[in-house]
């Protein structure tokens, strides 16, 4: 299923408190059991004024009626195409100096 990046506008969610943030969290599962298996919650990272969220969904579509189940914000809604990190570069030249399919034998 597709990766998804949602992005809430949310003046002042970087002050929060940890109960805010449960409340917020609780909001967000009772959609998710509404809405079955077709979407899962990974995590979530605040900002001053922003929460952006990462999602498995079958679909936007799901995205945006979570949003409306759960009273939280979507303002822009963002398939992840591609995931990059500190190992991306070491993978790249990994894959360039061990051609497997040469190594094996196949060509």
């Amino acid at each position: 299923m597709p990766k998804y990046l949602i992005e809430r506008n949310m003046p002042g969610a970087g002050a929060l408190s940890e109960s805010d943030f449960a409340a917020l969290a609780e909001k967000s599962i009772q959609a998710l059991v509404e809405l079955g298996t077709k979407i899962q919650w990974l995590e979530s990272f605040i900002t001053a004024d922003k929460i952006y969220s990462v999602y498995i969904a079958q679909d936007e579509g799901l995205i945006r009626e979570h949003a409306s189940l759960s009273g939280l914000p979507a303002d822009a809604v963002h398939e992840v195409k591609a995931v990059i990190d500190s190992a991306t570069s070491w993978r790249a030249h990994w894959q360039e100096e061990h051609d497997v399919s040469k190594e094996s034998g196949i060509y």
